[in-house]
């Protein structure tokens, strides 16, 4: 959420950032109107509870009863307009609220205008596509034919984006999991095995709702939401919380399976499993102060890099561009693997800098060591990396001429020294 101080100060780069968000720049005049008049009924709510509370005073010392029935009389009236204002208040509240809820964040100034992805800037490209001596298949040829990827029967079981992982394909995701959540413990995160399931103001915290709320699964008996990634809980473990300074920075690691209903990509990206209601990740994210989020999203793209590197996949690290940055990023690096089968760039992962954006939702502040008060926390996240798209590219990069898949070096001391994965 933006601080409404930074709106009443600076409409005008408010506006500026809402065209390049895409929105119309009148929502800020829009919320500078209802801030003023909330002010306002503040104001007035509270000279007449103050006029109110000395003339009850005053009432209590006289003696002429009619007087003192005049008075109250009035008092009661004013009593009435209070409530009624205070009604008007709440309405205009609400309102606010409901606008400042799905504003999104502001954009960094070295994040580039443009309209939608197309519009990235590709920063490097790490590596170079290999080169095959025979055609390469795409993985849902190869998963079908190793028998490793079952479509059919993932959508027996629960309908169209589903599938079954079995055996050795199973066995190289859960390896790629455990081997990822290993690394960045080296790298200096804390391992959290958090709920897959939270409250809605955990979600509300994270950015998640109210924007994306159909794009979100909801038990609506026990009012839980299941999480689209693991940045939501993440974020929520330190909701209220004032931290103390030497306490920064938190980097935290955490293995989730993620839901999401993809409505946004409705007949994209059909074949295989791009894109799915449920997928694995491993998340990345730090709690930092604002002077140090520039460097922290340094340090989380380059963890994330490494990992890429140990799998020996080639890579293209882009910056998104206005039209692309998720609803709640001040800046985000996309990492791109190289799918040789698909012939595609596929997303593996995105990192971003939030800035103090989610900690205004969530309330999540820290203490300076010195000085008074305290001050909001920053926020990153990052995928590190996230399934299926990081199977897809081990499966498509290291496929053999006879239909066969080579297992990642790093990998063979979890799938039990598979060199190899081959058809039954």
């Amino acid at each position: 959420m933006l601080d409404i101080n930074l709106i009443r100060d600076e409409p005008e780069n408010v506006r500026e950032a809402m065209v390049k968000r895409q929105m119309d720049p009148g929502v800020v005049d829009q919320i500078l109107s209802l801030d003023i008049k909330r002010r306002d009924l503040i104001t007035q709510v509270e000279t007449m509870r103050a006029d109110k509370n000395a003339v009850s005073k005053e009432i209590g010392r006289m003696k002429d009863k009619e007087s003192r029935q005049a008075k109250i009389d009035e008092m009661r009236e004013l009593g009435d307009k209070i409530d009624s204002l205070d009604s008007e208040l709440s309405q205009v509240d609400s309102e606010l609220s409901s606008i400042m809820a799905v504003l999104p964040n502001i954009p960094d100034p070295e994040v580039p205008v443009g309209m939608d992805d197309k519009d990235n800037i590709v920063l490097r490209v790490v590596g170079e596509k290999p080169v095959f001596d025979f055609e390469p298949k795409p993985h849902w040829d190869l998963g079908t034919e190793l028998g490793i990827i079952d479509f059919d029967r993932g959508v027996r079981l629960a309908g169209s984006r589903f599938y079954v992982l079995s055996g050795q394909g199973a066995l190289l995701q859960r390896a790629l999991i455990f081997w990822m959540v290993g690394l960045h413990i080296q790298q200096g995160y804390l391992e959290k095995y958090p709920p897959f399931m939270v409250r809605e103001e955990v979600l509300y915290g994270s950015g998640q709702l109210p924007k994306f709320r159909d794009n979100l699964y909801h038990d609506v008996e026990e009012d839980l939401w299941m999480v689209p990634t693991a940045e939501v809980p993440l974020t929520g473990l330190h909701m209220g919380e004032i931290l103390e300074e030497d306490q920064l920075p938190l980097h935290y690691t955490a293995y989730t399976a993620c839901f999401r209903r993809e409505k946004m990509s409705a007949g994209r990206d059909v074949r295989g499993i791009k894109r799915g209601h449920q997928f694995d990740k491993v998340e990345m994210y730090t709690y930092c102060k604002p002077e140090n989020s520039k460097m922290e999203h340094e340090k989380m793209l380059a963890d994330a890099e490494e990992t890429v590197k140990a799998l020996g996949l080639t890579y293209r690290v882009l910056l998104q561009s206005t039209g692309d940055l998720s609803f709640g990023s001040h800046k985000t690096y996309d990492l791109e693997v190289w799918a040789p089968g698909c012939q595609e760039w596929l997303e593996i992962s995105s990192i971003s800098n939030i800035g103090s954006f989610q900690a205004r939702r969530a309330g999540i502040r820290f203490r300076p060591a010195e000085g008074k008060g305290t001050e909001y926390v920053h926020t990153l996240n990052g995928s590190g990396l996230g399934m299926p798209r990081t199977l897809i590219a081990v499966l498509e990069n290291y496929q053999q001429a006879d239909g066969s898949v080579l297992v990642p070096e790093v990998l063979q001391p979890l799938m039990g020294g598979l060199k190899v994965i081959k058809a039954a």
